[in-house]
């Protein structure tokens, strides 16, 4: 399957073009930013299908983060991706911005759990926790700082997202005798859209729409649905 990921949910615009046949990022450009997605994201989505040799037509799927994240970014890429998917008669899947940033983690080399946040300014994160297996042991939801970093446990864990950082300062000072190095921190202004990509060709056209993610309360009740799966290479 062929893949198009498109983000621009947060800190960057990213286009990834993945074939999980193989298993590999066929192309792939990113540019971080705060402001301009609309005028940079089509001209890199042109370049990037021109990269690999492919035309639109052989692409299977696309894929787009849907949030949480800047409310223009999100619209700008929902709505690419289904004007894209619309002109080429293709599914479009939607990607939440916290499994992205988590997914390297859970699938990658160093397996672990994994506690994804995104600034949500004024003391207050975008939370997600998951366990190895996937499953969601918290959230996602908003929550203050303080409270998302309680509920990340006692044991390792792996911060992830633009607001990584404030999350394990935050863990470090409730549990003062946490070590950072038994937890991880990997900032970043945005998920690699690899991954992106990844979970788009996993996902269920029926049940990972293209629309905004919007958290307005917090879920902490862990559940099956949220688990996540990553189809093979």
């Amino acid at each position: 399957m062929r893949v198009l990921a498109l983000d621009t949910a947060l800190g960057a615009t990213s286009v990834a073009f993945y074939e999980s046949g193989t298993g590999g990022i066929l192309a792939q450009e990113s540019v971080e930013m705060q402001r301009g997605h609309a005028e940079a994201l089509l001209p890199m989505v042109e370049r990037v299908v021109k990269k690999t040799g492919f035309g639109f037509h052989e692409i299977d799927r696309f894929a787009v983060t849907i949030g949480p994240g800047s409310f223009t970014g999100l619209r700008i890429g929902i709505a690419a991706a289904r004007g894209l998917a619309l002109a080429h008669d293709k599914p479009v899947v939607g990607i939440s911005s916290l499994a992205a940033f988590a997914a390297p983690v859970l699938f990658g080399v160093e397996r672990a759990p994994v506690a994804a946040a995104i600034d949500a300014r004024h003391g207050m994160i975008f939370f997600q926790c998951m366990g190895m297996d996937g499953r969601a042991l918290a959230g996602p939801g908003l929550f203050t700082v303080e409270d998302a970093a309680r509920k990340t446990g006692d044991g390792p864990m792996v911060f992830v997202g633009d607001a990584a950082l404030l999350l394990a300062q935050a863990k470090k000072s409730i549990a003062s005798d946490m070590r950072l190095a038994e937890a991880a921190v990997r900032p970043a202004s945005a998920p690699d859209s690899l991954w992106v990509a990844r979970l788009g060709a996993a996902a269920d056209p029926a049940l990972a729409l293209a629309r905004p993610l919007y958290l307005r309360e917090a879920n902490v009740t862990p559940q099956e649905r949220g688990r996540l799966a990553l189809a093979g290479p």
